[in-house]
C-alpha cells in the first residue's frame, strides 16, 4: 500500500509540467489566430509593415524651368554634378556579376588621377568603411561636386561597386548679367515628413523669386519591391508616377541692347565711382523691358550682393527736374498753361524758405517755355502758383502712375510716395523733390508721351511654356490705358523735350544729348540728396542724382530710356550724357532705326550666324572679318568642324565666333580675355581637361597657348 502512494505522488509532476506546456501552446495558438485575423498589431498595420521592409521609393527630381532672353539664349538653367559612392557590402554580387567594390587598391589607384587626390586617401575611405561594415561610403568633399565630363572619366574605367548620386545647381551662363531682373535661385538641403534629408532649389530674388512655384515643377517617385541585395524584384508591382518639370519663361530683355547698357554701367563704375547707377531701355510701342543694368551689381553664380534692392522697382529716389515733365502736363491738361508768359527767375519766395534755380541767380524774365528748357526751378513753383494747386499736382502724378506699383511681373515693387501738402512741400515736389518715385514709373510715364497720351503696363515676361505640353501658359499682351491727357498736350509736351536736347542757348540743359539725324527729345534730371541725419538737404559738390529721361525719334518714338546715377566723383552730367549717348546710337544701329546713318558708321555691326561645319577656313573668316566679327580660328586646319555660337544666333561686331578647325588637335589656345562660358565651351569642345576658377574673363592658363597638352589639366583663373 505504502508503495502504491509514492508511485502516484510520484506520477503528478509530470502531469502538472503537461498542463503548464499545453496552456502555453494554446496561448501561441489564440496569439497566432489574432495575428492571422487582426490587420493591425499594436497599432500598427503589418501588412504596410511587411512590405515597407523590401519596398524602396525614389524621388524622382522634377527639371526647374530655363530662363531664356527675347531671342531664346538661355540666362538661367539646371547643371548636374555627382557626388560619387562606393558600395562595400558582397552581397550586393552575385555569381555571375561583381557589385561592390572587390579591389580596394585597384579602385583607388584608378580613381585617384581623376579626383586629383592622393590613392592612400581614397584607399583609407573604403578600408575604414568595409572594416566597420558599412553598405556603402562617399569621400567627402573629395567626390562631391563631380562634373559630367569627370563622371563620364570615371565609368570608362569599368570599376565595379561605384555609383552616383545626381545632384543639380542653378547656374547663370553670363554671370553678372541683368542680375537684378533674372535674380537667382540656390540649392536648399532640408528634413521632409519622413525624415529624409531632400534638396530643392528656391528661387530668392528676381524672376528667379517671383515665378518660383512655376519654375520648380512637381517632383514624382518610383515605388517597388526589393531583394536583399537591392535590385527590383522581377514581376512585382511598379507604382510610378513622373514627375513634372518647371515651366521655361521668356523674358523681354534683348541680350544684346543689355550689353550695350552694362557696357555703359560698367563704364561708369571704373571712372566715376559712384554709389548706385541705373540705366534701363524700353520698347516704346510694346513696353517690353529690353535692358535694365545697375551699379552696383552682383554675379548669381557666386550671390555676392551688396543690396537687395531691385534697381528697376524696388529702389526709391527722388528724382529732381525730370518731374518737370508731368508738372508742366499738369497744367496743359487743366488749360491754365501759357508758354508765352514770363516769370522772373533766380529766386522766389514761398512761406518761410527761399528757393533758387540751380545756377543760383536765373536768366532774367523768362517764358515758361523757356524755363522748362533751361530746368527753371522757379519756373515750376510759379506754375503750381498761378496755373494749377497742390492738390491737382499730386493728382496729375498719380494719374501718371506715380505713388502706385505699375503691375510688372516683378517681386517686391515700391508704390514709391508722394507725401506732400504744405506750401514748401507742393514746391519742391513740382520739380522733384521731397517724393519717391522709381526707375519703372518714369518708363511707364514716359510711354504716354511716346503712345499719344496712353500709357503702356511694362512687362519683363514675354511668356511661359509648359515644357512637358509645349502648351503656352502665359503671352504678355501690349495693354494701354485708356488716353490721359490730350493730343494737343501730348504735341507741346514733345516741342519742350526736343527743345531741351537741341536748342543751343547756354541755359539749355539738355544739349549734351543732341545726336545729329536721331531727333532726341528729353529731360535732364539734377537732385539734391536728403540728409536723413541732420534734416534738410546735403550741400557737396557731388552729392546729387544725376538723371535722364528721353525717347527718340520725336515723331515716333521707339526707344525710351531713363538713366540716373547717384554721387559719382565728377560733378557733371556729363558722366551720364556721354554714356547715354553711346547706348542710344549702339541700339540705333543694331535695330537699324536710322538707315543711312548705318551706312556711314560702322561702329556697330551685327549678323546672324550660319552653319560653317565643313566650309573653308578662309572663306568663313573672310565672311566674318568683312561684317567686322572677331574670328577665333582654333587649329590650322583648312575646314570647319565645328563653331559656337552656333547657327541661328546673331553676333555683334565686338562679339567672338570660334571656329574649330581639322588641324592642331592637342594644341593649347590662347584663352586670354576669354568668358567663363566661352573658356568652357572651347575646352568641352576640344576635349582637353581643365580646373577653372573664379568668374569674369581669363587671366592665367597653366599651359601656354600653342603647346602640346599631352592630356594633362590646364588650370585657368579668371577675374572679374
Amino acid at each position: 500500500m505504502i508503495k502504491k502512494a509514492k508511485k502516484k505522488t510520484e506520477w503528478n509532476y509530470p502531469r502538472k509540467i503537461f498542463l503548464v506546456f499545453l496552456f502555453i501552446i494554446f496561448l501561441i495558438f489564440v496569439r497566432y489566430c489574432f495575428l492571422a485575423v487582426s490587420p493591425t498589431i499594436n497599432g500598427r498595420n503589418i501588412q504596410k509593415f511587411a512590405a515597407s521592409r523590401n519596398t524602396t521609393s525614389k524621388v524622382l527630381k522634377a527639371s526647374r524651368g530655363t530662363i531664356y532672353d527675347s531671342s531664346e539664349n538661355i540666362l538661367a538653367n539646371n547643371v548636374s554634378s555627382y557626388t560619387l559612392i562606393a558600395y562595400l557590402d558582397p552581397s550586393r554580387s552575385t555569381k555571375t556579376k561583381i557589385n561592390h567594390v572587390k579591389d580596394i587598391d585597384k579602385t583607388a589607384e584608378a580613381l585617384a588621377p581623376i579626383l586629383e587626390t592622393d590613392a592612400s586617401k581614397l584607399k583609407q575611405i573604403l578600408q575604414n568603411g568595409k572594416n566597420s561594415g558599412k553598405y556603402q561610403v562617399e569621400f567627402g568633399t573629395i567626390g562631391k561636386n563631380i562634373t559630367e565630363l569627370k563622371k563620364a572619366e570615371i565609368d570608362k574605367l569599368n570599376l565595379p561597386g561605384l555609383d552616383y548620386e545626381e545632384t543639380y545647381k542653378r547656374y547663370y551662363p553670363n554671370g553678372d548679367f541683368a542680375s537684378y531682373i533674372i535674380g537667382y535661385a540656390k540649392t536648399n538641403e532640408y528634413t521632409d515628413k519622413n525624415d529624409k534629408q531632400v534638396t530643392s532649389i528656391d528661387g530668392e530674388l528676381g524672376i528667379e523669386a517671383k515665378y518660383d512655384s512655376e519654375l520648380k515643377g512637381t517632383d514624382g517617385y518610383l515605388r517597388y519591391q526589393q531583394d536583399r541585395q537591392g535590385y527590383k524584384i522581377p514581376d512585382t508591382k511598379e507604382e510610378r508616377i513622373d514627375a513634372i518639370n518647371g515651366s521655361n519663361i521668356y523674358l523681354t530683355l534683348d541680350s544684346t541692347i543689355q550689353r550695350f547698357a552694362e557696357t555703359e554701367v560698367k563704364n561708369i563704375e571704373s571712372k566715376y565711382k559712384p554709389e548706385w547707377a541705373v540705366f534701363a531701355v524700353m520698347d516704346a510701342k510694346t513696353g517690353d523691358i529690353l535692358a535694365a543694368s545697375s551699379s552696383p551689381s552682383y554675379n548669381p553664380n557666386l550671390r555676392n550682393l551688396q543690396s537687395y534692392e531691385n534697381p528697376l522697382v524696388t529702389k526709391v529716389f527722388e528724382p529732381g527736374s525730370t518731374m518737370k515733365i508731368y508738372t508742366y502736363m499738369c497744367a496743359l491738361e487743366k488749360g491754365t498753361y501759357k508758354g508765352d508768359d514770363t516769370f522772373n527767375s533766380g529766386t522766389i519766395e514761398v512761406a518761410d524758405a527761399t528757393i533758387k534755380d540751380w545756377n543760383n541767380v536765373g536768366w532774367g524774365t523768362i517764358t515758361y517755355d523757356k524755363g522748362f528748357e533751361y530746368s527753371s526751378n522757379v519756373g515750376v513753383v510759379n506754375i503750381v502758383k498761378n496755373f494749377i494747386n497742390g492738390e491737382e499736382l499730386k493728382q496729375c502724378y498719380k494719374k501718371y502712375g506715380f505713388g502706385s506699383a505699375t503691375g510688372i511681373e516683378m517681386a517686391k515693387e515700391s508704390a514709391g510716395n508722394l507725401g506732400f501738402k504744405y506750401p514748401v512741400e507742393v514746391a519742391n515736389a513740382a520739380f522733384g523733390q521731397g517724393i519717391n518715385t522709381t526707375v519703372i514709373q518714369h518708363l511707364k510715364a514716359l510711354s504716354m508721351i511716346a503712345n499719344d497720351g496712353h500709357e503702356l503696363t511694362p512687362h519683363v515676361v514675354r511668356k511661359i511654356v509648359d515644357p512637358n505640353s509645349g502648351k503656352v501658359k502665359y503671352q504678355r499682351k501690349v495693354e494701354k490705358t485708356s488716353k490721359l491727357v490730350k493730343q494737343e498736350t501730348v504735341d507741346k509736351i514733345k516741342d519742350l523735350m526736343y527743345q531741351v536736347v537741341n536748342n543751343d542757348d547756354a541755359g539749355t540743359t539738355g544739349k549734351k544729348y543732341k545726336i545729329e539725324g536721331f531727333d532726341v527729345i528729353g529731360k535732364t534730371g539734377t537732385s539734391q540728396l536728403y540728409d536723413a541725419k541732420n534734416g534738410g538737404y546735403l550741400r557737396g559738390e557731388n552729392d546729387y542724382i544725376y538723371s535722364f529721361a528721353g525717347m527718340y525719334p520725336k515723331d515716333n518714338p521707339e526707344i525710351i530710356i531713363y538713366a540716373a546715377v547717384k554721387k559719382p566723383n565728377t560733378p557733371s552730367s556729363s558722366v551720364v550724357s556721354d554714356s547715354v549717348n553711346n547706348l542710344m546710337k549702339n541700339i540705333a544701329k543694331y535695330r537699324n532705326m536710322f538707315t543711312e546713318k548705318q551706312q556711314n558708321n560702322s561702329s556697330v555691326t551685327s549678323i546672324k550666324l550660319d552653319s560653317y561645319t565643313n566650309k573653308s577656313t578662309k572663306e568663313v573668316t573672310n565672311i566674318l572679318n568683312s561684317n567686322n566679327i572677331q574670328t577665333i580660328v582654333i587649329g590650322d586646319g583648312d575646314k570647319i568642324i565645328n563653331q559656337y555660337p552656333e547657327k541661328g544666333n546673331t553676333v555683334l561686331s565686338y562679339d567672338k565666333v570660334f571656329l574649330i578647325t581639322n588641324g592642331g588637335a592637342g594644341k593649347m589656345p590662347d584663352l586670354t580675355s576669354l568668358t567663363r562660358s566661352e573658356t568652357i565651351y572651347l575646352m568641352n569642345t576640344l576635349n582637353i581637361k581643365y580646373e577653372i576658377e573664379g568668374y569674369g574673363h581669363v587671366k592665367e592658363q597653366s599651359i601656354p597657348a600653342g603647346t602640346d597638352t599631352n592630356g594633362n589639366i590646364v588650370k585657368i583663373k579668371l577675374e572679374e
